[in-house]
């Protein structure tokens, strides 16, 4: 589940910051029981600070939408309009127009675009790594539809922290929580030629925490 909710900062505490979370005309109380064994919503933290789209992402949109209708054959406003429209509904946004949306809206539609590309193997111009606005959506959806994070090619789980052995059975190892990244065969072997990290730092690329629903994606074990 998706939404979009807006906090105030309710107070200062040695600890950290305490916010107010405010739901208009929403009860969370039924998703909540569903989501949680304890009744508690978690979700993710992020500061809009009402800046405008940059030009930056404004490119890197429309390079993506370009490359979406060389592959389809549809013009670019007609796939805009369209990608839109399903992004909103998916994630329950609202209207926005690439002229002056926020930071963050653009952040979240550039994310929504690349990972319709890695669901449908649609080829970018440029590497996958120099599209993205958010690092971390990237390697996650690189790992989700099993494409190359540098390339967006077909890809390996690579296990770029915690070592798996040689002659270890990899189906019965408990994968959850191991640091991970999906590379193509040719990235792949670039990894192990060059170190971990100088092929971060080259390719601005970190392995993630392999959660549950990426471990039942490429079949791994999760738990005893």
């Amino acid at each position: 589940m998706y939404k979009e909710i807006t906090a105030k900062v309710h107070k200062e505490a040695p600890a950290g910051t305490y916010f107010i979370v405010l739901a208009p005309g929403e009860s969370l109380t039924d998703e909540m029981k569903k989501l949680s064994d304890d009744g508690l919503l978690r979700g993710e933290l992020r500061i809009d600070d009402g800046r405008t789209i940059s030009a930056k992402q404004r490119k890197k949109a429309w390079a993506t939408l370009r490359d979406i209708s060389l592959h389809n054959g549809d013009d670019q406003e007609t796939n805009h309009w369209y990608l839109k429209h399903m992004f909103m509904t998916a994630k329950n946004a609202t209207y926005f127009s690439l002229a002056d949306c926020s930071v963050t809206a653009a952040r979240h539609y550039i994310s929504f675009l690349l990972d319709f590309c890695l669901e449908w193997g649609i080829p970018l111009t440029e590497p996958l790594i120099s599209r993205t606005d958010d690092i971390n959506a990237a390697l996650y959806s690189a790992l989700m539809h099993k494409r190359c994070i540098v390339c967006g090619g077909d890809a390996h789980l690579h296990h770029a922290e915690d070592r798996v052995g040689m002659g270890r059975n990899r189906k019965e190892i408990i994968h959850l929580g191991m640091r991970v990244m999906a590379l193509c065969p040719t990235h792949h072997d670039e990894c192990h030629r060059i170190g971990q990290d100088t092929f971060n730092s080259r390719y601005h690329v970190c392995g993630i925490s392999a959660a549950e629903e990426m471990c039942k994606v490429w079949g791994l074990k999760f738990s005893e």
